[in-house]
């Protein structure tokens, strides 16, 4: 199979790319390397040991997209593209709601032309909202509480709104809570330009001396310890269940959503003591304020992935902390 990765550079892209090249797939990633690095496809290739081709673009470029289309046949196209920090989300708003959507609807328009009817797309747990009880299910109604959560809910429902007038169209939404961690290889992993807007890639710049402390937001949340409960789950795992998602395409039509998860919470400051401790390293942090957009704790319920998708997480959240630092060791050894 050909697989077109759209944001195929970036984050969760990547190592997903190394994932299907290893099971056999020819890969074509579409990024415009916003933010991601270009260097990324060569270390896709080292661990993989195949090299996928790269186009540079804006996918929503219609014309550019329609060139990829025309020069090979696209089985199955797995949709990262998009901006994805809730707090800059509610700082410019426009240019979210802008890309996201506009990313989404040349892509679908595209692969409708050339008769390609499989899509894994990169949703978000953010599209549960602030008002169903936890754990969430995928059934549960859908809102968001940023800009970014509801370009997600409004993909969501496009996708739901194509696929009930396209009957031989696979959709696979599969909303992601919190992925952490790189690759065992130390070759990638989460290096975002500029200053991190997730939380574990400013704990590893914090511990390498690149930031001076982490500010976490909001220590009077209704939990445990005051700090935003989270369901972290490793990005290997995370990759690998769009393999899953793929399979599940090959044999079913609709749209469909499934929660990528673990099950478990874990909170800020547990992670960072989770972090210091496997790596025996310092995170200096201060407590500020809360964030626009953020809930004080959400985690999934991933029966439905594990009984229809066949797909659990593995890695344990000490595995994410070593494997982070590990990647940025390597980075700065390589500086």
């Amino acid at each position: 199979m050909t697989i077109l990765v759209t944001g195929g550079a970036g984050y969760i892209g990547s190592h997903t790319c190394v994932e299907l090249l290893q099971k056999g797939c020819e890969v074509v990633i579409a990024d415009n390397f916003s933010n991601s690095s270009r260097d990324v496809p060569a270390r896709i290739a080292r661990i993989a040991g195949k090299q996928p081709q790269v186009c540079e673009l804006d996918v929503a470029d219609c014309q550019a997209l329609e060139q990829i289309f025309a020069a090979q046949h696209i089985d199955a196209v797995i949709h990262f593209a998009g901006l994805k920090a809730v707090g800059e989300s509610c700082q410019i708003p426009l240019r979210y709601y802008r890309n996201n959507l506009d990313t989404t609807l040349t892509l679908l328009e595209t692969m409708e032309r050339h008769g390609c009817a499989k899509l894994v797309f990169s949703s978000s747990a953010t599209v549960y909202g602030p008002k169903n009880e936890i754990p969430y299910v995928e059934g549960m109604d859908t809102s968001a509480t940023s800009p970014y959560g509801w370009t997600k809910v409004m993909i969501e429902q496009i996708l739901r709104d194509y696929c009930a007038v396209n009957p031989d169209f696979s959709a696979v939404l599969l909303r992601y809570f919190n992925p952490i961690g790189a690759h065992e290889s130390g070759l990638l992993g989460d290096d975002p330009n500029g200053i991190p807007n997730n939380l574990m890639p400013y704990i590893v710049r914090v511990a390498a001396g690149r930031l001076p402390n982490l500010t976490v937001f909001g220590g009077d949340y209704p939990t445990r310890d005051g700090t935003c409960l989270r369901d972290y789950l490793h990005v290997v795992d995370l990759a690998k269940g769009h393999l899953c998602a793929l399979d599940y395409a090959q044999t079913h039509t609709g749209a469909e959503a499934f929660n990528l998860g673990t099950g478990d919470s874990v909170s800020v400051l547990e992670l960072v003591r989770s972090f210091q401790r496997v790596n025996g390293v310092s995170v200096p942090y201060v407590i500020g304020g809360r964030r626009d957009g953020d809930l004080a704790e959400f985690y999934a319920n991933p029966a439905r992935a594990r009984d229809e998708l066949h797909w659990t997480a593995e890695k344990s959240v000490d595995d994410m902390c070593r494997d982070a630092w590990h990647f940025i060791q390597t980075r700065l050894s390589e500086a």
